[in-house]
């Protein structure tokens, strides 16, 4: 982790803008005291608006009710003996789905 002043980010941006995509994180300072951070962006799922013109279009459904921890799973596993479904997972991930 790096950190930095103000003045040192305006002078070296494209520098510690790098570092961040290398996946480092950069705390910024002012006279001594951390005020930000900067971080790599990563989504954890669609935003308010997008879900809901996914729902608007048909794209997903929303729950009819929560599903509580302990509830029973409410499908059937299907069975998948040649692994297929887990095959196509480690492929997305290596591809950087």
């Amino acid at each position: 982790m790096a950190a930095t002043s103000v003045s040192e980010l305006k002078a070296r941006l494209s520098a510690y803008l790098d570092q961040v995509k290398a996946g480092e994180e950069v705390i910024v300072t002012e006279r001594g005291h951390a005020i930000a951070r900067l971080v790599p962006f990563t989504r954890s799922g669609p935003t308010p608006a997008e879900y809901e013109e996914m729902i608007r279009s048909g794209q997903i459904k929303p729950a009819e009710k929560p599903l509580n921890p302990g509830d029973p799973i409410p499908w059937e596993m299907v069975p998948d003996p040649e692994g297929f479904a887990l095959k196509a997972l480690l492929q997305e991930r290596e591809e950087g789905w």
